[in-house]
């Protein structure tokens, strides 16, 4: 995958606890930097390279008022995650009531 999709990958985003965590936060309503850097125990560099993962994921945008930035949750792209991995549940089943079956034949 080359650096620019890989930006945009909506899993690679969140497969860090303090990403999703952060959008856990952002589901209760927009919030400055400051904010969002004071719930971890991490830097607010690090909270900030954070956000820019979220950001070129399209999971968050950013809004600058006056001397501060706001980030809002964008939920499309993991709506369209979560549509991706719900075609995968019928499989899923299906493979685990066969394996049931079978143990319970044996």
């Amino acid at each position: 995958m080359n650096r620019a999709r890989a930006a945009e990958d909506v899993f690679r985003a969140i497969a860090d606890p303090t990403r999703r965590a952060i959008l856990d936060r952002l589901r209760a309503g927009s919030a400055p930097v400051n904010d969002l850097a004071a719930d971890f125990a991490q830097s607010r560099p690090a909270i900030s390279k954070h956000l820019r993962v979220l950001r070129e994921a399209r999971l968050v945008t950013e809004q600058k008022v006056g001397r501060e930035r706001f980030y809002t949750l964008e939920p499309a792209p993991l709506q369209r995650a979560a549509g991706w991995l719900e075609g995968y549940r019928g499989f899923w089943q299906h493979n685990l009531d066969r394996l049931k079956r079978h143990l319970e034949e044996t």
